[in-house]
C-alpha cells in the first residue's frame, strides 16, 4: 500500500471530534423511504454532466431480478444475475422494493465488459448489517483473470445507477478490507443517482477505509464518476469507517458531480503511520485519498456535517509523490468537525504543496469568488 508522509511534527497531532476512538457507532437496519435523495439538491448543482459520466443504456438487459413481484427479487436471484454480468434490471414491482442479500453478491471479470446494474429508482440493496453489498475486482483469480495486466485493464467497467445501498458492513472481511458496501479494483467505476445510508467498515486501521465505497487501480488512471450520488446525507444515514467515512481510494482520481456527502463519520484514531500505541486511522470525514499521481474533482457537490478523530474533516488528499492536485467549482464545504493539519483550507487535510483550485465555492468561513 502507499502510505502517506507526514512532517514528523504533524504525526503526533491529536484532534477531538464529536466521534470519539473507540465508540462504537451504531449500524441499525435502514429504512431507504426515509433517506434523502440521490445528489445535491441545492443550487450550486449545476454542473454539467459529460456524456461519458452519464446513464448508461438499460434498455436491453440480459437479466431481469423479479417476475413482477416484490417475492421474485430474492438475494438469490440478484447474485445470480451479478455473476452472469452484462445489464441488469429490476422487475419487483411498482413500489420501492429491499433487497437484503444472504451472501456479497461477486462480479466475474469475463462476463462484460459492461456491467450495468439499474434499480430505476425503485430498488435497494441491503447488507443487513452483516455483509459486503458488492465486490469486483480485477486482481482476484477466483473473479476470473482477463488479462496479464490485472491492475489496469479496461474492463469490466461497471456502473451503477438509480439505485440505494444500505446497511453494507465489511468488517468481517480481513483479506479485502474496507468498502462497507461496495469493493472495486481494477476495470472502471461509475455511480450516477445512487444512494449509500449507514454502510460501514473496519473501525481501525491507518489504510482502511471506504464507509460506502474503497477502490483501487483504474484504468489509464481515468476518474471515478460519481454524478447525483448521496453518501449519507441526513442525520442517521451517515457511513462509518476508520478512514473515509463516504469513500476511500489507493491512486485512484475521482469526480464528483452535483453529489452531496455528509454525516459521515472517520472513527479511526492515531493517522497513517499511525502513531505509537494506537491501531491507525481517523482521517477523511467524506473523502480518503492516498496515493500519486490523482486529482480529485469536485463540481456542484457538497460536503458538510462529517466527522473525524485525526486528519480532513471534509476530505483528506495526501499524494505521496506530490503530484496531485485538488480542484473544486461551485462546491460548499461547511460544517465538517474534528482534526488537524489543515495547511491551505480548513476542512482539507494535505501536503502544503498540492494545488487546490477554488471557484465559486465556499469552504469552511470563506467565500472564493
Amino acid at each position: 500500500m502507499n502510505r502517506r508522509v507526514l512532517p514528523a511534527a504533524l504525526l503526533f497531532l491529536t484532534a477531538t471530534s464529536c466521534v470519539e476512538p473507540g465508540v462504537d457507532v451504531p449500524n441499525p437496519l435502514t429504512n431507504p423511504e426515509d433517506g434523502p435523495p440521490a445528489g445535491n439538491q441545492n443550487p450550486e448543482a449545476t454542473c454539467e454532466v459529460p456524456a461519458s459520466a452519464g446513464l448508461a443504456d438499460a434498455s436491453t438487459p440480459r437479466t431481469v431480478v423479479g417476475a413482477g413481484t416484490p417475492e421474485s427479487c430474492t438475494s438469490g436471484a440478484f447474485v445470480d444475475a451479478v455473476a452472469g454480468g452484462g445489464v441488469i434490471t429490476f422487475d419487483c414491482g411498482p413500489e420501492p422494493h429491499t433487497i437484503t442479500l444472504d451472501e456479497t453478491a461477486k462480479v466475474f471479470n469475463n462476463t462484460g465488459p459492461e456491467i450495468v446494474i439499474d434499480g430505476a429508482g425503485l430498488v435497494t440493496l441491503s447488507g443487513g448489517g452483516a455483509r459486503r453489498i458488492l465486490y469486483m475486482n480485477t486482481c482476484d483469480e477466483a473473479q476470473v483473470w482477463t488479462t496479464p495486466n490485472c491492475d489496469n485493464q479496461d474492463h469490466p467497467r461497471l456502473t451503477l445507477q438509480n439505485i440505494t445501498f444500505i446497511d453494507g458492513d465489511s468488517r468481517a472481511d480481513e483479506e479485502f478490507d474496507g468498502g462497507g458496501a461496495l469493493f472495486v479494483r481494477g476495470g472502471r467505476l461509475k455511480l450516477v443517482n445512487t444512494r449509500f445510508f449507514n454502510n460501514r467498515c473496519a473501525d481501525v486501521g491507518a489504510d482502511v477505509g471506504g464507509g460506502g465505497v474503497r477502490v483501487f487501480d483504474q484504468f489509464d488512471d481515468q476518474p471515478v464518476f460519481a454524478v447525483n450520488t448521496t453518501f449519507g446525507g441526513a442525520e442517521g444515514f451517515g457511513n462509518t469507517c476508520a478512514n473515509g467515512g463516504g469513500v476511500s481510494s489507493i491512486g485512484v482520481s475521482w469526480t464528483f458531480l452535483n453529489s452531496l456527502l455528509s454525516f459521515n463519520h472517520a472513527i479511526g484514531n492515531g493517522g497513517n503511520p499511525a502513531q505509537d500505541g494506537t491501531p491507525g486511522g481517523g482521517s477523511g470525514g467524506a473523502i480518503y485519498n492516498d496515493g500519486n499521481r490523482m486529482t480529485l474533482n469536485l463540481c456542484g457537490t457538497r460536503i458538510e456535517n462529517n466527522d473525524v478523530v485525526q486528519h480532513g474533516s471534509a476530505i483528506f488528499f495526501v499524494s505521496n509523490d506530490h503530484s496531485g492536485d485538488v480542484r473544486i467549482d461551485r462546491g460548499h464545504i461547511t460544517n465538517n468537525v474534528g482534526g488537524s493539519w489543515y495547511p491551505t483550507y480548513d476542512q482539507i487535510s494535505g501536503h502544503e504543496d498540492t494545488p487546490i483550485a477554488v471557484t465559486n465555492s465556499v469552504i469552511g468561513d470563506q467565500t472564493i469568488p
